[in-house]
């Protein structure tokens, strides 16, 4: 199991007079967008926010923004005023792991949603600015997602229109792209080339041309998206 993105909560707790969050130390790369530290953070938000009163998602979705462009943040936001100081706070852990191509989520149950949900919110805010839009996207499709916490969803807070939420296809897009088209020997196939594979791969994997019906429909969606990768289209 390898650890790929870690978020650090921490929370006052359940029944304390004044509810405060704290970010701790976390571990979330961003490259290539939105990364696994991204992916880590929308899934976050998506396993939390049905559990929030739907009355603050409006306000979270100010949030993003705000967060986003590095203004100022009036606090406290959902009911929950955000600090620097962890004393008399206890931590919550989220983690995206590896295990070989399989991804997973490690959501860690302390704490209440709206906490989990601001925290990730307000860790964009130490993240490079020139990051902060992409990963913000992740999350906004996050705070939309209504489906199990899994696959589907990895490849959704990504940015992939198929099920492809394989270690490869998150951490090195482009790389799984040039795998999935068998280019193997070439880094930097032209948008000719990468067509013309597409058309080859796709008569073999076609049932029409002979090929297995089951799975077809995968397999041909995946290839679809290693060619939009390598073209962007």
């Amino acid at each position: 199991m390898v650890l790929l993105a870690e978020l650090e909560v921490f929370c006052s707790r359940p029944h304390a007079p004044t509810r405060r969050v704290a970010l701790g130390t976390s571990a979330l790369p961003v490259e290539p967008a939105p990364g696994y530290g991204g992916v880590l953070l929308g899934g976050v938000v998506a396993n939390f926010i049905a559990d929030i009163d739907p009355d603050f998602v409006d306000d979270l979705r100010r949030l993003t923004k705000e967060v986003e462009t590095g203004r100022r943040i009036a606090q406290p936001r959902l009911r929950h005023r955000l600090q620097v100081d962890t004393i008399g706070l206890n931590a919550a852990r989220h983690r995206l792991v590896g295990e070989g191509e399989r991804l997973a989520f490690e959501f860690d149950d302390y704490g209440a949603p709206e906490q989990q949900v601001l925290g990730a919110v307000y860790a964009v805010s130490e993240l490079p600015l020139g990051s902060r839009r992409s990963v913000m996207d992740s999350i906004r499709r996050a705070i939309s997602w209504r489906g199990p916490i899994g696959a589907d969803l990895i490849a959704t807070l990504a940015g992939m229109r198929i099920h492809a939420g394989s270690s490869m296809a998150i951490g090195d897009p482009t790389k799984w792209a040039l795998v999935k088209l068998g280019f193997v020997d070439s880094t930097s196939p032209s948008p000719k080339e990468v067509s013309r594979r597409y058309r080859e791969l796709l008569r073999e994997v076609h049932p029409d041309h002979g090929a297995a019906n089951e799975g077809a429909a995968q397999r041909i969606a995946e290839l679809g998206e290693a060619r939009r990768i390598l073209t962007g289209r």
